[in-house]
């Protein structure tokens, strides 16, 4: 039994995963936006020229095997050439939220990812992850959301942030929001809010979905981050229904 959000940390798989850019012909500053993406990061990044095979295209492997693919245009559309900014005016709809298939497949990895100023690119890949698990919950129309924001003002003071949760509670999810109480969203969202000022509370990132069993989508989807530096997280994101379930039921009974 898992005693703290840490503790999952321990139960993720930590699989080795690389990616292999294909036959590249965007520039040289396309590629390091790639790199700093994963700047620091256990996930290598390579280059080959493979005959017959499409430009552009950027390969998940994992022992020797291709267990995703997308193209550059479909990381730079979605991440490379985003910056948070858009997600907290709401600029990006929750619709148009996509995480390429290469990203998704990097689930289970750890992650240690730094906010600005140390990096403009890396915490980005959290905040995607955040909005695709909202959006697949906003789809489903059902079940049950946990999301901690250690300001619960932050609800309020991004009005992107704010249009999610008010589009994800009005579709039938029951939405529970965590963080020090420092505003009340319940007075504007459809939301139930649960405060505190331990430490899951003040410095836990947290966005787990656990869908109604009659949902059109079964898709389970958890993103746990714990900022034990200032503005430096240790991350993971999960798909895995029996980990999901899990970490949802400990955040249901800790928090």
């Amino acid at each position: 039994m898992t005693d703290s959000l840490r503790g999952f940390f321990d139960d993720i798989d930590a699989p080795s995963r690389s990616l292999v850019v294909v036959n590249r012909t965007e520039p040289d500053p396309v590629r390091n936006l790639l790199d700093s993406l994963l700047d620091g990061q256990s996930v290598a990044i390579s280059e080959r020229d493979i005959p017959d095979t499409d430009e552009d295209l950027v390969l998940l492997v994992e022992d020797g095997e291709v267990i995703a693919r997308s193209t550059l245009d479909e990381l730079l559309d979605s991440v490379l050439l985003i910056n948070s900014d858009l997600y907290k005016t709401g600029a990006i709809d929750l619709d148009e939220v996509e995480l390429p298939d290469v990203l998704a497949g990097l689930d289970e990895v750890p992650f240690r990812l730094r906010g600005y100023p140390h990096s403009n690119k890396e915490k980005l890949l959290l905040i995607v992850v955040s909005r695709v698990i909202e959006r697949i919950a906003a789809k489903a129309g059902g079940g049950t959301l946990r999301a901690s924001f250690q300001r619960l003002s932050r609800l309020q003071d991004e009005r992107g942030t704010h249009e999610v949760y008010r589009v994800v509670g009005s579709r039938g999810v029951d939405v529970h929001v965590y963080g020090i109480g420092d505003a009340d969203p319940a007075a504007t969202l459809p939301v139930t809010v649960h405060r505190g000022r331990s430490y899951p509370y003040r410095r836990s990132w947290f966005v787990v979905y656990d869908p109604p069993p009659e949902a059109e989508t079964d898709r389970h989807a958890a993103l746990v981050a714990l900022e034990d530096e200032p503005n430096v997280w240790d991350g993971f994101w999960t798909f895995r229904p029996a980990l999901v379930d899990r970490i949802e039921q400990h955040i249901a009974t800790a928090l």
